[in-house]
């Protein structure tokens, strides 16, 4: 008899409690390490205080609030609904347990389901849910069925909506049917220029919406083509879909969606941040000019992976589009064949955190989703396409199941940042490629409940603080590692941030009013008397309050300074001075109304003086 376990699923996932006394402002706190030491281990409770720090200083500011999230999850593709339903039925429950529990798991909310074959599929021949034999066609659909997922895919569709309820589905189908195109296969190829091909291919996608709710799993979103401009798939279903194509295809698709299933939102692109040297130049603005389209009114936002390019591009397409909304729907792990698990773990779990957990969602993603859900210890089954892919738990030959690090990094998310939660204003002093600092994210749940995703980038263990309001705590977390912090007290600062949208700092000062406390203006040299940074606000504000943050590099606050105001730019006058204790130099005033500030060194010191943020309140 063969002995099933289950490996490592979970470290100390105990739920978090509805609410905390009032009287002991108290932080959770759950960490992974990339050595394993730690597993989303519950590690002590800390206490917000009311002394300030020397360290670098997270400001969360609750009242300044961005994109509301859908969830964070994963593919149950047909590969990985094979190792799922190989296990033995307790093995396989537990499992799923601690994949979508919110409670006892990791409460995995958000899943992106392959419409058809993609390269994860365990059949031997690739397939749609409309094939018929070369030559033919079918352009009343008679032939359409989803009978291939009734045996395993949704099952445990069906399961994952029991055990959390607030799962949301998105599906993607990787190539239309193979009559559909112009090279009669589903690998490769473009869908035929054809009005009625356009009109069968919207029918086909609206049956498969009808038939998946029918059978217990309403899909929220869709998009009509997997990586449309991957023009050479390996092997595996794809199809090079134009702009011009797509914009036909949901043109099309759009009022027929809306009359068949309301709910379902129709998302566009759903491919990399920058387009791929393999799949050439062309239309590499390739989600501007569907958002610019007729096809525009039936498109809610826009999909992206991560497989090249970086999360910044769904902030330059948010800032042209603000309206509409951003999701990120596909990242795999992958690894080398040579590659010890620790490796693995290690690495993936640092370039995870810092461009999927918090890279997406710091550049307005509504969904940070990985690819396969489950994988054997092969990285398959598969078809083609990815041989070195990873999945959030990998199925053992001896049936133990093994906990990735993708779960981690998908769960640092999904336990605690609810679907509706909104994020909210964090400062944020790492960057998505690497600059060792401390990198973060914040989000407020609907039940009021705060959660902040932090991740040490350096390899050696990182001090810093967190601010709310009035209070604020310190931490120090391992090198490399990924932690959540929750609180249900709400911290209300009394004061509101100051807009600094059209003002301008001299000399060289834009990166310090920039609202991004991992860029800084920096002095380049030893701190000396009269050295300044001035800002002008474009015209007078009201401020009683001014945040001097020299971010994460320790040392570079003044020693020193001066705080001047002025209504010209030439006549200045002093408002307050003081001593320099730490990164964060926070100067309370009489309600002063200025158009030009300026903050100046009066003391001297071998570090360089940087200013990372520079924020006025009200």
């Amino acid at each position: 008899m063969r002995t099933t376990a289950i490996v490592a699923l979970v470290v100390g996932l105990t739920a978090v409690p509805a609410a905390e006394a009032s009287s002991a402002p108290q932080v959770r706190v759950w960490v992974t390490t990339p050595d394993r030491a730690e597993l989303m281990h519950e590690r002590p409770r800390v206490t917000f205080g009311t002394s300030e720090s020397a360290h670098p200083t997270i400001v969360v500011d609750p009242d300044r609030r961005y994109q509301e999230i859908d969830g964070f999850g994963a593919s149950i593709t047909d590969s990985s609904a094979e190792v799922l339903a190989g296990l033995p039925p307790a093995a396989r429950a537990e499992t799923m347990r601690k994949l979508f529990d919110p409670k006892d798991g990791i409460g995995v909310s958000f899943l992106r389901q392959p419409v058809g074959s993609s390269d994860f599929t365990a059949a031997k021949e690739h397939y749609t849910y409309d094939d018929v034999p070369a030559g033919q066609t079918d352009f009343p659909l008679r032939h359409f069925s989803i009978r291939h997922d009734e045996a395993k895919i949704l099952p445990l569709l069906r399961e994952a909506k029991r055990l959390n309820p607030r799962l949301k589905i998105m599906a993607t189908p990787w190539s239309p049917p193979a009559w559909m195109k112009d090279n009669d296969s589903l690998v490769g190829g473009k869908l035929k220029d054809d009005p009625k091909i356009y009109d069968a291919y919207a029918r086909y996608l609206v049956k498969f919406v009808q038939a998946y709710a029918k059978a217990g799993v309403p899909v929220d979103f869709l998009s009509v083509q997997n990586e449309p401009q991957n023009r050479k798939p390996d092997a595996y279903p794809g199809t090079d879909m134009g702009v011009a194509a797509q914009v036909e295809v949901i043109t099309a698709l759009g009022p027929k969606l809306k009359l068949a299933s309301p709910r379902t939102k129709i998302l566009g692109f759903d491919h990399n941040w920058a387009t791929h040297p393999n799949d050439g130049t062309a239309e590499a603005d390739y989600p501007y000019q569907v958002l610019r389209s007729k096809a525009a009114k039936w498109v809610a936002g826009t999909a992206y992976h991560c497989y090249y390019g970086d999360p910044s591009a769904q902030t330059a397409l948010h800032n042209a589009f603000p309206d509409k909304g951003i999701w990120f729907t596909e990242c795999s792990g992958s690894k080398g064949a040579a590659d010890p698990p620790e490796k693995v773990f290690s690495d993936t779990l640092r370039w995870h955190a810092r461009n999927v957990v918090l890279g997406t969602t710091r550049n307005w993603a509504k969904s940070a989703v990985n690819w396969n859900i489950a994988l054997d210890s092969t990285g398959g089954p598969h078809l083609g396409g990815c041989a070195t892919c990873t999945g959030l738990v990998t199925v053992q030959p001896d049936g133990s199941v093994v906990t990735d690090a993708e779960y981690y990094t998908i769960g640092h998310l999904s336990k605690f940042v609810k679907p509706g939660a909104r994020r909210i204003h964090s400062t944020s002093f790492g960057t998505t490629g690497w600059n060792g600092q401390i990198m973060d994210a914040a989000f407020r749940n609907p039940d009021g409940s705060t959660a902040l995703v932090v991740h040490n980038q350096h390899d050696d263990p990182r001090s810093f603080a967190v601010n709310v309001g009035d209070r604020t705590f310190e931490y120090t977390l391992p090198g490399g590692a990924l932690a959540t912090f929750t609180w249900t007290t709400q911290h209300k600062s009394r004061l509101d941030a100051v807009s600094l949208a059209g003002a301008t700092a001299t000399p060289d000062g834009a990166a310090a009013i920039d609202d991004d406390a991992s860029t800084r203006w920096s002095n380049n040299g030893a701190q000396a008397p009269g050295q300044f940074l001035q800002v002008d606000l474009g015209r007078r504000k009201d401020f009683r309050r001014v945040a001097v943050d020299s971010g994460g590099n320790l040392g570079d606050y003044a020693r020193s300074w001066e705080l001047s105001v002025s209504d010209n730019g030439t006549s200045w006058r002093r408002i307050a001075s003081g001593e320099g204790v730490g990164q964060l130099t926070t100067v309370d005033v009489r309600r002063t109304s200025a158009r030009y500030v300026r903050i100046t060194s009066t003391g001297a010191a071998s570090n360089w003086w940087s200013i990372a943020d520079f924020r006025l309140y009200n």
